[in-house]
């Protein structure tokens, strides 16, 4: 139910008027900060922050000290059980969903089914019966779906899609694509609730959404066939006793044993984190900073895919969560040549605290990203295509997104419900061939009861 009012709106107007678009966000989790930020700074010319819904108060009360700061009033406040009425009572003209994956599908098909927008982090959802929820809701709705793939925004990896659809290296028969993640970032998603299956899909739909997206769109395809294999090689309780890794203790707060552990993250050297997490416990339980060698990880950290499309071309795949360093490459090979692709987002982990990290065990920002895009045609010299990565989340891609996003663009790179079906059954077909041990088709997936 509503929890607060706003005693000083923000700039705009009602949903049946001019002005603004009114935007709600479910979910204050971290993530969700990106879009409070904006809507109360950066971005309030574009759109106003109206609403917040979350089963946690004191995580909505962390979002609401940032609209303060940035001199508005407290948005009113909802608990999930009161969603549809937020939407009637705060005039709501597009939800911005950043919950846990798996209820991703709760609140975009309780929005479609009352009409309004959605913008959702990816991926989609993280289950099959999810998706098929949020497409029947989207057939039968006069709202739209949205799927933040920031990743699409990214100059460079635009670029590189400009030079396949002008047909630089002919028609595309393979992608390869390896993606590393470091001994920072990699680790971060097995404290949390990541580290549970049911709750994110694992890595291959969860992380991977992104890059399965990004092949997709740059070779203009669907997917329709994957075989896939995937381990817990390196993080796990098993795995840190066998190789010597392993700290006693449950979580990094308040345990001396992870003092010197470069693998825990220190929640409280963060306000703003402390805020979010350490001082929201008492609601829920949640806790941010699991031992990453502790029990009750479920999911994989070393993954690789083979992907037909529709087109007759193929991917394969590679991730990793628990690499030295972290980036990715990639090689598009037409009939005509090939594109090749090299980031580093981080040359090297270095143990304790990081530089530039403002939080012991997190990633520090990517400040000094390092990008090669090289085109290399049949029977000539190869050519470095000039581009360069943008300051910003996602080389520049966070900021072009809500660009586009919060201003309603139809800017043809902004992904639909098909465009988040296909990322999403991808990693889905991935961990049912793993279960199954062969190839699975994507149609037969989605029309299995």
């Amino acid at each position: 139910m509503n929890t607060s009012a706003s005693a000083q709106a923000m700039p705009g107007s009602g949903r049946s008027g001019a002005g603004k678009r009114r935007f709600a966000i479910v979910g204050a989790g971290s993530r969700a900060r990106l879009y409070t930020g904006a809507l109360t700074g950066s971005h309030a010319h574009r759109g106003q922050l109206v609403a917040l819904c979350d089963s946690n108060r004191t995580r909505m009360h962390a979002h609401n000290t940032i609209v303060s700061r940035a001199g508005y009033a407290p948005v009113p406040t909802y608990t999930p059980d009161a969603f549809t009425e937020m939407l009637e009572v705060e005039q709501v003209d597009e939800v911005i969903c950043c919950t846990v994956d798996r209820t991703h599908a709760d609140y975009i098909e309780a929005a479609l089914r009352a009409g309004r927008d959605v913008i959702t982090e990816k991926p989609m959802t993280a289950d099959l019966e999810g998706c098929r929820r949020v497409r029947a809701a989207q057939q039968s709705s006069t709202g739209r779906v949205t799927v933040g793939f920031n990743y699409r925004y990214n100059p460079v990896h635009r670029r590189l899609r400009e030079l396949v659809a002008r047909g630089a290296i002919g028609e595309v028969g393979s992608v390869h694509l390896e993606w590393v993640l470091d001994l920072r970032h990699g680790a971060d998603y097995f404290r949390r609730w990541h580290r549970d299956k049911e709750q994110s899909g694992g890595l291959l739909v969860h992380k991977a959404s992104h890059h399965f997206d990004l092949v997709n769109w740059w070779i203009g395809a669907r997917p329709t066939e994957v075989f896939a294999w995937g381990d817990l090689f390196f993080y796990g309780q098993e795995n840190g006793r066998r190789r010597g890794l392993a700290r006693d203790y449950e979580r990094g707060h308040g345990s001396t044993a992870a003092e010197d552990d470069p693998f825990a993250v220190h929640l409280d050297d963060s306000p703003a984190l402390t805020q979010l997490y350490l001082e929201a416990e008492h609601e829920d339980g949640y806790r941010r900073d699991l031992n990453v060698f502790g029990p009750g990880v479920t999911i994989e950290d070393d993954m690789s895919a083979l992907v037909r499309y529709d087109t007759g071309a193929r991917l394969s795949y590679h991730l990793v969560a628990y690499s030295p360093w972290e980036g990715y490459r990639v090689a598009v090979t037409g009939s005509e040549g090939r594109l090749e692709l090299d980031v580093t987002e981080s040359p090297y982990s270095t143990p304790g605290a990081a530089p530039r990290a403002p939080v012991r065990g997190m990633p520090p920002p990517k400040e000094e990203t390092r990008s090669t895009l090289r085109l290399r045609r049949h029977w000539e010299p190869p050519e470095i295509i000039p581009v360069a990565m943008e300051d910003g989340g996602h080389g520049g891609g966070d900021e072009r997104m809500l660009d586009a996003l919060l201003g309603g663009l139809d800017d043809g790179v902004r992904a639909d419900h098909e465009d988040g079906t296909d990322a999403l059954m991808t990693g889905l077909a991935a961990n049912a061939s793993m279960a199954s041990g062969r190839p699975e088709r994507i149609a037969d997936l989605l029309e299995r009861g």
